[in-house]
């Protein structure tokens, strides 16, 4: 199963912008659609699936304000970011008016801007919840999320809430390396150092929890992230 893979809409008219984009979200987990002009931008929406939209202000034959607004008819709910060459307090007054998330203003890094799509996807939809099932087998245990709760053969132990959260999301991955990074942001918002070695304490205790079975371990990808590996052998049907 992938992880967080939202459905980008990218409207950009500069075709090295665009591309630049395109392969740099697409790196980081995202699906991604890139049109380069208001019109394609809008009609895509119409007919497509997105989850979050990134569009520019000054577009070909629909203006990003215009398109933003025809978006919202459409999903009110949907999340925008503006990317503008402009910083003029107008343009963003009317774009917060239509409900615009977010503005980020060109030249920008790419980072910051992953950083502050996954703060508005942890804001709007909780980032990493791509999996509606709150129960995950893990080896012999048994997780149950809502309920904070790791089962095996009879025992029980309830977890914290940020146990529970970053079992949860390495086992939407399970058996897949998870970016270290990306795990940071999603259960605390942050990644800086001193988040990373509190990380490092859970996840030694949740490997403590999880060691009365020899198949399940989680594994550190030095540099990557980190992998829950489940070798558990299917039992023979009779």
């Amino acid at each position: 199963m992938k992880l967080n893979r939202y459905n980008i809409l990218l409207v950009e008219d500069d075709i090295n912008l665009g591309f630049l984009l395109l392969e740099f979200l697409q790196f980081n987990g995202f699906d991604v659609k890139l049109f380069r002009d208001g019109e394609g931008g809008y009609n895509a929406f119409k007919n497509n699936h997105f989850d979050f939209c990134i569009l520019d202000i000054m577009l070909p034959s629909m203006d990003g304000v215009t398109l933003a607004a025809r978006i919202k008819k459409l999903n009110e709910k949907i999340p925008v970011i503006f990317l503008t060459a402009k910083s003029l307090k107008e343009d963003k007054i009317k774009g917060f008016k239509i409900g615009v998330d977010d503005y980020i203003t060109k030249p920008f890094d790419e980072e910051e801007l992953l950083y502050r799509i996954k703060a508005i996807l942890k804001r709007t939809k909780g980032f990493n919840s791509g999996n509606a099932d709150s129960t995950f087998k893990i080896g012999h245990y048994s997780f149950n999320y809502k309920n904070q709760l790791l089962s095996s053969k009879g025992n029980s132990r309830r977890l914290t809430s940020k146990e529970s959260n970053i079992l949860r999301f390495l086992c939407i991955s399970k058996n897949n390396i998870v970016r270290r990074e990306d795990l940071l942001m999603s259960v605390w918002g942050d990644d800086d150092y001193f988040i990373g070695r509190s990380l490092d304490v859970f996840i030694s205790k949740l490997r403590r929890y999880l060691n009365d079975d020899p198949s399940v371990k989680i594994e550190c990808i030095p540099k990557v992230g980190l992998i829950l590996t489940d070798n558990e052998k299917p039992r023979a049907s009779n």
